[in-house]
């Protein structure tokens, strides 16, 4: 190397030692925050972030809460706290989290004053099937749907997913039979639908309902304030007994040596029987985890 190489080297580093630089040196910037991060701290997956940045979802099943539960839960909120995060996901449409489980808390919250609420934070993207699913199960789990409410989360995850009846009481553990009572509930006229969200007839008096024609039903409905499952039974009865009996007897035989006989007094279909074995199991399933010996 030369010596006037080894003179602009030199130059350059003492340049450089008392703060003279050749090219002026910008200080690089942290990116922007997008707009799901605002709020948020380190730990992505929970957290606290301000409350008026959470929404309800307006797909959730559950449409309303009760008020003295609510106010129970705002009671204990204002006194200990928030006890349990709600989980959520963000939406690129409102530019808000929405909320995937745990409305009510929410609700309590804000009713308590609170500025900033515990969340998860779902990251991974979900599928509209998927939110449903999750919604429905936590609802489920809290006994937290109306009847009616329960019955259109069931007939929407079946649309979307094509499923049938026993696909879906298979992906939620529930039974079949509890499925298809609920499904009936939809037959029914939007009058009795409110009535039985109200509590002025029970579930299983709407499903008993459901199987009588229409001038039954309203004869029913508008005869009690309150319907019983016997005052709803009670006219399908009657026929059957003006009826001559016309009985039914199949019999199934099973690989392992046992037979299975159904029987009815009444004409019946395969989905009869089946339901009317569903509950048999349902039955035996009890007897086994209450450890009953067969005698």
């Amino acid at each position: 190397m030369s010596t006037r190489s080894h003179l602009e080297k030199a130059s350059a580093h003492l340049n450089e030692s008392i703060g003279v630089r050749s090219n002026e040196i910008r200080p690089q910037l942290s990116p922007i925050a997008r707009a799901q991060d605002i709020g948020r701290r380190g730990n992505r997956s929970f957290g606290q972030i301000e409350i008026d940045r959470v929404v309800p979802d307006p797909d959730q099943p559950r449409v309303e809460f009760d008020s003295e539960e609510l106010e129970r839960l705002t009671a204990s909120i204002r006194d200990k706290g928030q006890l349990a995060p709600i989980r959520v996901r963000w939406s690129d449409n409102v530019s808000r989290w929405l909320i995937i489980s745990g409305e009510r808390r929410w609700r309590a919250c804000r009713q308590a004053g609170l500025k900033t609420i515990d969340c998860y934070f779902q990251e991974s993207a979900l599928s509209p099937t998927q939110v449903l699913e999750e919604q429905l199960i936590e609802n489920l789990l809290r006994v937290d749907l109306r009847p009616v409410e329960e019955a259109e989360s069931f007939q929407k995850l079946m649309t979307v997913n094509n499923w049938t009846g026993k696909q879906l009481a298979s992906a939620l553990n529930i039974s079949p039979t509890r499925v298809s009572r609920a499904l009936a509930l939809l037959k029914l006229p939007h009058e009795t639908r409110v009535r039985i969200d109200k509590g002025e007839i029970s579930s299983r008096a709407g499903y008993e309902l459901s199987r009588l024609p229409t001038p039954e039903l309203k004869s029913v409905t508008q005869s009690h304030s309150s319907v019983t499952i016997k005052q709803a039974s009670q006219p399908r009865q009657r026929r059957q007994q003006t009826k001559p009996p016309r009985g039914v007897r199949q019999t199934f035989l099973a690989e392992n040596g046992w037979r299975i006989v159904a029987t009815s007094q009444r004409k019946g279909t395969y989905h009869d029987i089946e339901q009317a074995l569903t509950e048999a199991l349902e039955e035996v399933r009890l007897r086994i985890d209450n450890r009953i010996n067969l005698i």
